[in-house]
């Protein structure tokens, strides 16, 4: 069942709610009763009375959607952007699943590129992720052994939720009646059934659920909390044994729950707000759930609220554009770190898709991966559910109105291996400055699979953050560089790429001109000025401090070509000095090269004795130690800077 066809079910034909008429045309009225195919007709007969609006085109678009007449919704969608209308959200959504179900991936990836500023990045990104997994896994079947429950009726069968070892299932089935002997009619109103399931994860029977308050409205999606022993579901909105209406005559649906002895209470009730899919997290106390509230990403987002024992404590919280789209979300469901739900966004096989979104931390999630043909269609699957079965399985149950099934809406089962939907590996952190502890805009990062070929590359953003996400590896190097800047380089495997996906991740490089100055008209290292101990060559403490600087230049920059340069001042003769300063340069030399700097980075090692004093100390002058210190000193050039980047 399509979720605008829940809504419409829920508050239109039992209230006999239709908006104000006033400026409805009878197409208007048709679309809006989805009677889509006498829509199409009367917007056509319209059409060649008088021009419609851009509104018109929309519905005209979204009843051929519906209809399943790609080619035609394209064209429509087509004419409405030839008019220069920015279409809003929900009708873009809807476009570029037109597009997508008329074999135009090529469209809507060109489309998002040329408009980027109408697509949040987080969305672009999913997109991207899920495109290039259909393109590589599109015709991969999952392997599962997938069933169609024996009881589901003529009508809708969907919704589906444990209940210790059975199973509640909300259904639009005359109450008490099983899908075996159960009536085509269906009920005016949607209400939850109970069914026991045979060893084999099929239903045995069903029966109209009694350990909740008997209701004469719509009742439904329920979920079942062993640890609170309470049921959490939907319900119409009333008061005193009436539907409640809001000013637009709209009957909403609330969320509430039922305790241990069948007690209710509203939970989360908003007269212009509807409530769907509600699911209860013991380990967090957090209530999930679907909810169209007007500040959200599309259509239906979801939502959740911290609980005290199932009692709200804060106000709905978004769970933000990385799960929630332009379209509808709805069906959250939590089994082992991850959040399962469905959507009908762009990006899926068609209809409502199922995805799964690996849970990082508070509010943070992974990229949403389909689940994949088998447990999706090119039809609407969608309230899935999933819990560990016999040793090495799983099963779990959705619904869908996919070919082949008994009524609009069935109930499936699925006995699976290992979780549906492949396992994603997410770094997100910052590359910052080693030297100035700043973070760096438009760093580079690459990862790389274990024979060196780059997986995912992305750029940090105007704050030196970044978010990558790729499918997971056995191992994997993380790369970050940027130009003028030393790299950052490490790999990680099992264990370490778990835990640096579940914390921030800094990765530190170096300018090349922090680790660089200008002197006597060349380019050197940049370090503190040391000195020999007199008429020696011997590296002390204090001197390997300052080389080191030098071995970690090259460890960094490893194309550096360099040249060391040894002074002495005029003291003494100059041929000692000339020995000196060359034993100086050869041990400076010796050195690094003991400490990792290969020889090949080393051109030259010179030394100069006293042929290019930097003052007038000369033989015969007199100085005080301070002037001559100034000639005595060593320096490494750095001979190919200019050539380096």
């Amino acid at each position: 069942m399509k979720l605008r066809q829940f809504i419409f079910l829920c508050f239109l034909l039992v209230t006999g709610f239709i908006p104000a008429q006033d400026d409805l045309s009878r197409a208007d009225i048709l679309f809006l009763e989805y009677k889509y195919d006498l829509a199409v007709r009367e917007y056509l007969k319209e059409m060649r009375e008088n021009p419609l609006s851009v509104e018109q085109y929309l519905n005209l678009a979204e009843s051929y959607l519906k209809l399943e007449n790609y080619d035609l919704a394209s064209n429509v969608y087509n004419q409405v952007l030839e008019k220069d209308y920015e279409l809003p959200a929900y009708h873009l959504n809807k476009m570029l699943v037109a597009w997508k179900m008329n074999q135009e991936n090529g469209s809507v990836r060109k489309f998002m590129e040329d408009h980027p500023d109408q697509f949040v990045p987080e969305l672009r990104e999913n997109a991207q992720f899920n495109f290039d997994l259909q393109e590589t896994d599109g015709d991969k079947q999952l392997s599962a052994n997938i069933f169609n429950l024996n009881d589901n009726s003529p009508n809708s069968d969907f919704a589906p939720s444990f209940y210790r070892d059975q199973l509640l299932f909300t259904s639009a089935r005359t109450s008490n009646d099983s899908g075996k002997r159960g009536s085509s009619q269906p009920s005016p109103y949607l209400n939850i059934f109970v069914a026991r399931l045979d060893p084999s994860g099929n239903i045995l029977a069903s029966r109209t659920f009694e350990n909740i308050p008997k209701f004469e409205f719509h009742q439904g999606t329920p979920f079942f909390s062993e640890a609170l022993e309470a049921v959490f579901y939907i319900r119409s909105n009333e008061a005193n044994g009436n539907l409640v209406f809001d000013d637009n005559g709209k009957n909403a649906l609330a969320l509430g729950s039922a305790d241990r002895n069948g007690n209710f209470r509203f939970l989360l009730k908003d007269l212009s707000t509807s409530f769907y899919y509600p699911f209860y997290e013991a380990e967090t106390g957090k209530l999930y759930f679907a909810a169209n509230f007007k500040d959200g990403f599309g259509g239906t987002d979801l939502y959740y609220v911290y609980t005290n024992n199932g009692l709200i404590m804060s106000s709905p919280i978004n769970l933000g554009p990385r799960i929630n789209t332009p379209g509808n979300e709805i069906a959250p469901y939590i089994f082992e770190g991850s959040l399962y739900f469905a959507s009908d966004v762009f990006y899926g096989l068609g209809g409502m898709d199922t995805y799964k979104s690996d849970i990082l931390e508070e509010n943070t999630y992974s990229i949403p991966i389909n689940l994949g043909r088998g447990l999706n269609s090119e039809k609407d699957d969608f309230g899935f559910i999933i819990k560990n079965y016999r040793e090495n399985s799983l099963i779990g149950y959705f619904g869908s109105n996919r070919p082949g099934g008994k009524g609009s809406d069935d109930l499936y089962g699925f006995i699976i291996e290992d979780k549906p939907g492949i396992k994603t590996f997410t770094l997100n952190g910052s590359v910052v400055n080693l030297q100035t502890n700043e973070r760096i805009p438009e760093a580079e990062i690459r990862l790389l699979d274990k024979a060196g070929k780059v997986i995912k590359e992305v750029k940090t953003d105007n704050k030196g953050m970044f978010r990558i996400e790729i499918p997971w590896q056995d191992a994997i190097t993380v790369e970050a560089t940027k130009n003028r800047h030393s790299r950052f380089s490490d790999k990680f495997e099992g264990e370490g790429m778990e835990a640096i996906q579940n914390a921030p991740f800094s990765m530190g490089i170096v300018s090349i001109d922090d680790l660089v100055e200008k002197t006597e008209d060349q380019t050197v290292l940049k370090l503190n000025k040391f000195y020999f101990d007199k008429g020696k060559s011997v590296i002390t403490p204090e001197i390997a401090v300052e080389l080191e600087k030098a071995v970690d230049a090259v460890a960094k920059f490893p194309q550096l070509q360099l040249r060391i340069e040894s002074h002495t001042d005029s003291r003494g003769g100059a041929a000692t000095n000339f020995r000196i300063s060359q034993s100086r340069a050869d041990a400076i030399k010796d050195y690094l090269e003991s400490h990792g700097v290969s020889s090949s980075n080393i051109l030259y090692s010179i030394g100069y004795g006293e042929d290019k004093l930097l003052n007038d100390c000369t033989d015969g002058v007199f100085c005080l130690d301070t002037f001559h210190k100034k000639n005595e000193r060593q320096l490494i050039v750095v001979l190919n800077y200019d050539l380096l980047f």
